[in-house]
C-alpha cells in the first residue's frame, strides 16, 4: 500500500525559518534508513504558504487566491511517499522519525487510493489509460536521471 505521510505546518515553518544543522542531519539519516528498507518513493519539504496559491474552483468559474494561509495547522510544511504493508507500517516509521519542527508538531499518515478503491465507475478503459499514464512518467523520471 502506498501511503502520504505529510508534516504538518507550526507558526514557525510557515515564516520561512529552516531547520536547524542537527535537525537535517537527523531527517537525513532518517530517510536513509527508509531508502535502504524500499519505503520511501519520494519526499520533499515545501516553502511556506505565502509562496504558494490556491485556486478555488465554483462550475465553470477558476478564482486564484495568493498565500499565506489563514489556517497553519491544516497546511502541509512537507511529505513523504511510502510504499509499506500496512498503515501500522507507516505509524511504526512515524514514530522513529526525528520530530520534524522546533517544539510540537503534528506527522498526518494517509493512504493512497488503488485504481481498484473506484470500483466499476473505473472502466477498464480509464485503468489502462492510467497504467499507461504511470508508465510514461517512470520513463521520463529515468531519463532525467
Amino acid at each position: 500500500m502506498r501511503v502520504m505521510v505529510m508534516v504538518k505546518a507550526t507558526s514557525q515553518s510557515e515564516t520561512g525559518k529552516m531547520p536547524s544543522t542537527e535537525l537535517l542531519a537527523a531527517m537525513g539519516k532518517f530517510n536513509e534508513e527508509l531508502v535502504k528498507a524500499g519505503v520511501m518513493l519520494a519526499g520533499e519539504g515545501l516553502h511556506p504558504s505565502s509562496r504558494g496559491k490556491r485556486v478555488q474552483f465554483s462550475g465553470s468559474r477558476r478564482t486564484v487566491i495568493d498565500g499565506p494561509f489563514a489556517e497553519t495547522k491544516e497546511l502541509v510544511a512537507g511529505f513523504w511517499l511510502w510504499q509499506v504493508k500496512s498503515i501500522e507500517e507507516a505509524v511504526e516509521w512515524v514514530r522513529r522519525c526525528p520530530n520534524p519542527m522546533e517544539g510540537e508538531s503534528e506527522i498526518e499518515i494517509r493512504p493512497l487510493l488503488e485504481l481498484a478503491d473506484f470500483g466499476a465507475e473505473c472502466t477498464p478503459e480509464l485503468q489502462a489509460q492510467e497504467e499507461r499514464l504511470r508508465a510514461e512518467i517512470e520513463q521520463a523520471a529515468k531519463k532525467s536521471h
